[in-house]
């Protein structure tokens, strides 16, 4: 088992996220970053629903109270094991007692822990995943406190494995995101659509899992545009919006919209968004359908290597 000593800014349990319930409102809470979750899991040799650690913030502290290898994936971490520094991206042996700290996040924003062995916690709505909203899956449908304790099942042996350097994505600022147009991107003026492609965003501290708020220039709508429309369903990476033209990337808490959608990040550029982070600088390439379909092959091919399939 493991004991969260202390659980950094914020750290839940996720997994590869709950489905077949967007009719009802219940939404995926996956793993933001997709590739970093399929990474983690291949480097503790657990199938890819399996549950992990998702965290964001320094800080974060565990002790093994069992020998157990682990990996941390997605953000660059500095860290250390019983005071010797590791390195992301790879399994690790930890032995009983062990103190494993994360004392800084030197690229990226959130990342990913597994470990040897599948976490001793229940399903809910046949995911592992915590959907923190209404306080159900993970561990105990909250965010890990110190002094949580984590068994584990089917603990087993790991040989140590690593991501090659070249497989692993850049997650600094600025960031460059490709997007499809919306259904309502006709709503807006023809200037203000060409500035979106044009000018910088910053990411604003009102940021979490639900979506993303953006600061800089206001889109416009055209005059007598609906600026609200019948709320619809919506996938994680469409940006809606608002009446004050602030646009907002949605994610992986919501399962309906109401605002106007002026485009979509593509499936290839989804887990960047996992990497935003209050402060950082980003702008948006429009792309074709073809041209999205094509960097979603390419994005397939770089996880097929890195899970060696």
């Amino acid at each position: 088992m493991i004991e969260i000593i202390y659980p950094g800014l914020h750290s839940i349990i996720v997994d590869a996220g709950r489905f077949g319930f967007g009719d009802i409102g219940v939404p995926s809470s996956s793993a933001m970053d997709g590739l970093a979750y399929k990474a983690v899991c291949y480097l503790t040799d657990n199938p890819q629903d399996s549950p992990v650690i998702e965290s964001i913030g320094p800080m974060f502290s565990i002790k093994f109270h069992r020998p157990m290898v682990f990996a941390i994936t997605g953000a660059h971490v500095e860290g250390l094991l019983d005071g010797r520094p590791f390195t992301s991206w790879q399994s690790i042996r930890a032995k009983e007692g062990s103190i494993l700290n994360i004392k800084k996040i030197k690229e990226g924003f959130r990342y990913y822990m597994g470990f040897s062995g599948v976490m001793d916690i229940e399903r809910a709505m046949g995911s592992f995943t915590t959907n923190m909203e209404c306080h159900f899956g993970g561990y105990n449908g909250m965010p890990l406190r110190k002094g949580d304790v984590i068994n584990f099942q089917a603990i087993h042996d790991v040989i140590e494995r690593s991501i090659d350097k070249d497989m692993i994505p850049d997650m600094n600022s600025p960031h460059v995101l490709c997007v499809v147009d919306g259904p309502e991107i006709d709503f807006f003026k023809d200037d203000s659509i060409e500035s979106f492609f044009k000018e910088d965003y910053t990411v604003s501290t009102k940021s979490n899992r639900t979506g993303i708020r953006l600061t800089g220039n206001p889109m416009k709508f055209k005059e007598g545009a609906e600026k609200s429309i019948i709320s619809e369903g919506i996938l994680a990476g469409t940006i809606q919006i608002p009446g004050d033209g602030m646009p907002i990337i949605m994610l992986y808490e919501r399962t309906v919209g109401g605002y106007s959608r002026l485009c979509k990040v593509i499936r290839a550029d989804l887990d960047r968004l996992a990497h935003l982070k209050p402060g950082d600088q980003l702008t948006f390439k429009r792309v074709s359908i073809d041209e999205a379909l094509e960097l979603w092959r390419k994005k397939q091919e770089i996880i097929k290597n890195i899970l060696k399939t």
